[in-house]
């Protein structure tokens, strides 16, 4: 991602990766130049759960394709599909399983902007399946 004087941000020329939380993340929008959010597309493969986890700041998470199972703290899972919003606090544990036969992508919208720092392992040995 590069930035020049006027301001513009432009878009990231990575490829997605795949991280420790068992899905890949393509980076649309993270910078200190606009630390009040990033912009990420994320991808979970059809059968997948995600590491259970919490952030240090708000997530957003808008469904653009596939099916899931979204949990968030100690509650049950509940369905999401495309069009949904699922709003995440900070500090709430969350983890989403892909129950589709086709990848469940999502955007993720962070606010302040995401830093490594802001991840927490929350996954145990023992961490009841979704």
């Amino acid at each position: 991602m590069s930035e020049n004087e006027r301001g513009l941000v432009e878009a990231a020329a990575g490829a997605p990766f795949y991280t420790e939380e068992r899905c890949y993340i393509t980076e649309l929008l993270n910078t200190p130049r606009c630390a009040e959010v990033s912009l990420a597309h994320c991808r979970v493969v059809a059968g997948e759960t995600t590491q259970l986890h919490s952030l240090e700041v708000a997530e957003r998470y808008v469904v653009q394709s596939g099916s899931g199972l979204m949990q968030l703290d100690d509650e049950p899972g509940f369905e999401i599909k495309p069009g949904d919003c699922v709003l995440i606090p900070p500090g709430c544990a969350q983890r989403v399983k892909n129950t589709g036969s086709d990848d469940l992508e999502f955007l993720c919208v962070c606010t302040p902007r995401f830093e490594p720092r802001h991840y927490e392992n929350l996954e145990r040995p023992d961490t009841p399946a979704l």
